[in-house]
């Protein structure tokens, strides 16, 4: 028997193997540590592995697409049928070609007896180590295939990884650490909200030691789905004693149907290792998340600082106080002035007006011009909030069209704070959207939106009566696309109650994610550490918020609210004509504070870390020069605080520490990297609920 291909592919501290064969599925070798580059794997896997008793004849090593019906006992790649035939898949041939050498491969597998095709690209960039996979399948027999699951990606995990941390949540928690043991039983998560959701991110991390001990050192897996839709992940036990990762889209019954060519593409799966434990997995993610942006003007410029009126004012809009928000706010320094909620026709509340986009004349009788250009005129940028994909059943829109919302017949119009989700994929609606937020957009000087989506999808069947989850998504993507087509210098911000629509998939048509509708600093610390695990900083959106947080009704000081606020992407969101001097005042110093630092916060490596005691802290920056940020955010149990241990930098330097905010005293001192590492820097007494900001520069 001839010898396999080996298909190699380096990143800068990772490395995928595959064993490909002509007549079978492409076999994982490797997936995880780099290999030198003249280690071609020891043995041929197949056919190599002596059989078990009780088994079939024929070995079955997890491959690139597991078969199913064949002898592979686990979960397979692709379930499909033909009206109750073609039940089983197996590759029958493989052909294979280099996109870019050592890089990204390109495989065709083909099932000539099951009539289809996928085909599979896995690309390794060594800039992040990030291997993005891409999935497309194409039906080849006659009738329609039902498709119940495509795998995006199937992932291989050694028998070492014994944990996994994914995040689960709700609206105002999202982000909540789920930390498991992987056993012989199957991990599994699902997610049927319609949206990306608050309750299951696409995505995970795999350890070998706990997460809490897997910080910043040791091996670590991740992967994400860049979906904004229904889906699954699973980890499942494998005979060998490894593991499969697969993650892909979760269709609804019947939602996947191909006639003879037809073709089903998933979404991209975004996969990485590092030996440097959560954080590096993490660097790797907000790396990769970065090269896939899409700016206007195809850079970032600095991220503005940003009022949002929402909880300043609710539906409580009015010129005159609008005029003096937009005054207070340049004031403090302020860039961008977005206008929430409830500047279009008969929105005074939220039980009416969605979809009837035209400006309110009973609130602005001129229209927005003159807010608009009152904003302009102070220097700052202008905003709008807008959530196209909704509609109220009282507004003109759904009297006119109530054929247009997504619904199942005999079923009722179940509402989700009081309004339905419009079928986007009808393109009489998608016109029309397109053609009223085009007259607003094209009349004003509007550079930004906030783009919402506040409920989940129930009862979301299309024209047709089937189920059309998948395809309002990628509606929903196209709609953005179109839109910014036709205006590409606006930047969008994506929001769903908070943080349920945050997702690569959107990342690539959005420039900042609203991480969550709470805005209370403590809870706001572990919602932004989660969203990093997955996501640079200058997506997220960080808030500061009234004194008395209005989802919580806690209380916490300016210094602290604007500290947690500071590392993402700064924004205020309350009434500034209501602050104190002396309020303002320090609001002031914090905006200036940012704009001083933003570029380091939002360019360089992010590291987390935990000091116990109620303590964590956040670097910014490189090994050579950061930012850390300390919080203490419960009070302190100890007589004396634990010192601030930072792994991250260079035992070989120096560094000058100079305390930029928080009091430290002495204010300035010089220590080695090396006792930095392993002893760390002595810090304050702290109380609960307040910060310090060090500026860290290797000498």
């Amino acid at each position: 028997m001839a010898a396999p291909d080996v298909i190699v592919l380096h990143g800068r501290a990772s490395s995928a193997v595959l064993e490909v064969w002509p007549d079978c599925a492409p076999l994982w070798r490797h997936w995880g540590a780099r290999l030198p580059d003249d280690a071609p794997p020891p043995s041929v896997l197949r056919h190599a592995r002596p059989l078990a008793t009780f088994s079939t004849d024929q070995d079955e090593p997890l491959s690139l697409l597991p078969a199913s019906g064949t002898g592979w006992f686990g979960t397979p790649g692709l379930m499909a049928h033909r009206d109750g035939r073609d039940f089983t898949f197996e590759a029958t041939a493989c052909t294979w070609a280099w996109a870019v050498p050592g890089r990204s491969a390109c495989l065709t597998l083909l099932d000539d007896v099951a009539s289809v095709q996928v085909e599979i690209t896995l690309d390794l960039d060594p800039a992040t180590d990030t291997l993005t996979l891409s999935t497309t399948l194409t039906s080849q027999g006659e009738g329609m295939l039902d498709v119940l699951w495509l795998a995006a990606a199937v992932l291989p995990l050694p028998v070492q990884a014994g944990f996994v941390r994914s995040f689960g949540g709700r609206h105002n928690s999202e982000f909540v650490v789920c930390d498991d043991v992987l056993s012989r039983a199957t991990w599994l998560k699902e997610n049927r909200r319609g949206l990306t959701s608050h309750e299951a991110f696409p995505g995970a991390l795999a350890t070998v030691l706990p997460a809490a001990h897997s910080q910043h050192a040791g091996p670590a897996w991740g992967a994400q789905l860049a979906w904004s839709g229904n889906h699954a992940q699973r980890i499942e036990w494998i005979d060998d004693a490894t593991r499969q990762w697969q993650l892909g889209v979760l269709p609804a019954p019947g939602e996947v149907r191909l006639a003879k060519g037809g073709v089903l593409v998933a979404p991209d799966v975004l996969a990485t290792f590092s030996c440097e434990g959560l954080n590096g997995v993490a660097q790797n993610f907000q790396g990769s998340i970065r090269s896939r942006m899409s700016w206007p003007g195809t850079t970032m410029k600095p991220r503005p600082v940003h009022l949002n009126t929402w909880e300043g004012v609710y539906f409580d809009l009015d010129e005159a106080r609008l005029f003096a928000m937009a005054d207070a706010a340049a004031s403090l320094g302020i860039e961008r002035f977005v206008l929430d909620d409830g500047w279009f026709k008969g929105r005074r509340h939220d039980r009416a007006g969605l979809g009837d986009w035209q400006v309110d004349a009973g609130v602005f009788p001129k229209g927005l011009g003159p807010l608009a250009a009152h904003v302009t005129g102070l220097g700052m940028e202008f905003g709008v909030w807008i959530e196209p994909e909704m509609v109220n059943p009282d507004s003109d829109l759904y009297r006119a069209h109530p054929d247009w919302a997504l619904r199942v017949a005999g079923r009722p119009a179940m509402t989700a704070r009081n309004q339905l989700v419009l079928d986007l994929s009808n393109p009489a609606v998608a016109d029309h959207l397109f053609a009223a937020l085009e007259a607003v957009l094209a009349e004003l000087p509007v550079s930004y939106l906030k783009w919402d989506h506040n409920r989940a999808l129930t009862h979301a069947g299309g024209r047709d009566g089937r189920a059309g989850l998948m395809t309002q998504v990628q509606a929903a993507w196209t709609f953005i696309d179109r839109l910014r087509a036709r205006f590409p210098a606006i930047e969008i911000e994506a929001c769903a109650g908070g943080g349920g629509r945050i997702d690569a998939g959107l990342a690539r048509r959005v420039h900042r994610f609203w991480t969550s509708d709470c805005i209370d600093a403590v809870s706001r610390v572990a919602i932004q550490r989660g969203f990093l695990h997955f996501m640079p900083p200058e997506l997220m959106g960080a808030h500061v918020g009234a004194a008395r947080a209005h989802t919580t009704g806690r209380r916490q000081s300016l210094g602290f609210r604007a500290a947690v606020a500071l590392p993402g992407h700064f924004g205020v969101e309350l009434d500034p004509t209501t602050l104190p001097p002396v309020e303002a005042d320090r609001l002031r110093a914090a905006i200036a504070t940012y704009k001083s630092h933003r570029d380091r916060f939002h360019t360089g490596a992010v590291w987390q870390g935990d000091c116990g005691d109620g303590v964590v802290w956040q670097g910014h920056g490189s090994a050579q020069s950061m930012l850390v940020q300390v919080l203490r955010v419960a009070p302190s149990a100890q007589r004396l605080p634990p010192p601030l241990v930072l792994p991250q930098v260079d035992p070989g330097l120096s560094y000058r520490v100079t305390v930029l905010d928080g009091g430290m005293t002495p204010a300035r001192q010089e220590i080695a990297g090396g006792w930095l590492q392993v002893q760390g820097l002595d810090l304050p007494l702290m109380k609960a609920e307040t910060a310090l900001l060090l500026d860290l520069t290797g000498l």
